[in-house]
Parts: structure tokens; C-alpha cells; sequence
């Protein structure tokens, strides 16, 4: 494991809503394998699940995001794929479904990036369409490296 910095940029546009954006760029731990890559961070306030530590797994054909603590859900991006997850907040528990419409993951020693587009529904109904880019790269390098 090696400290990193992360940026994401993501957009959220509700159903029949305007888009919403947001970047947030923090610190976390990186570790990276041949073919399997593992990041994670703390959320925050700015991001309204602080107490959770976000980690995404990768690999060559998947991407598996899992938050643990104040929310706790297993999301997996496969391209093409609809998976379903149950999403649980400190109100409740919900099941949803993520399609993942566009998968993009490079990743090697130094960091990497991944983009992913996809939708969430409830019970077969699409409730939002989501984006995000992020980029990890060892603290000191830069994010633009």
C-alpha cells in the first residue's frame, strides 16, 4: 500500500432533474498488482457519507466499488451488465440496480485512471444517470502526471 492522492469529477443527473457535478480531491492508499488495482479513501462531509471508507477494486473486465461505515453498498461496474445491489443508509435499506453503459480502467505502478457511465434504477426504473473520472496518482506526482 502506498499513499496517493485521488481526484474525482463526477456528474449526477436525476431523473427529470437537472445535472448536478462535483470534484473532490483527496488523499488515500494505493495498491497495485499486474492486472488488479485497490484504492480507497475516507468520504467526507462535502460528500455527506462521512464515516465511510470508499474502495474500488479493479480489474481487467470489472470495476467493484464498496463503501463500508455510515453507508454500506457493493456496486459492480461491468460494461454492458446490470447488477443489482442493496444500498444502506443509517435510515434505511434500498435495492437498486446499476447498468454500466461505459467502462474505461489503466492502471500500473504509479496510479491510473478509470471512467465509468452508467444508470441506477429502482425496481427496473431508471431513478438517475451518473458519470465519474478518476485519476490516482502517488502523492508528490501530481495529478495531472
Amino acid at each position: 500500500m502506498k499513499d496517493v492522492m485521488i481526484s474525482i469529477k463526477g456528474a449526477h443527473r436525476p431523473h427529470l432533474a437537472e445535472e448536478d457535478s462535483f470534484e473532490l480531491i483527496t488523499g488515500g492508499t494505493y495498491h497495485n498488482e499486474g492486472a488488479e488495482t485497490m484504492f480507497s479513501y475516507m468520504e467526507t462531509e462535502m460528500t455527506g457519507m462521512a464515516g465511510t471508507r470508499t474502495t474500488f477494486h479493479v480489474s481487467p473486465e470489472k470495476v467493484t466499488l464498496t463503501r463500508e461505515g455510515t453507508m454500506n453498498a457493493q456496486m459492480i461496474f461491468e460494461q454492458g451488465k446490470k447488477h443489482l445491489f442493496l444500498y444502506e443508509t443509517p435510515y434505511g435499506a434500498t435495492g437498486m440496480g446499476v447498468d454500466t453503459r461505459r467502462l474505461f480502467a489503466d492502471f500500473g505502478v504509479p496510479g491510473g485512471d478509470v471512467e465509468i457511465d452508467y444508470t441506477i434504477d429502482v425496481d427496473g426504473v431508471v431513478v438517475s444517470e451518473n458519470s465519474f473520472v478518476i485519476s490516482v496518482r502517488e502523492s508528490g506526482r501530481g495529478l495531472g502526471a
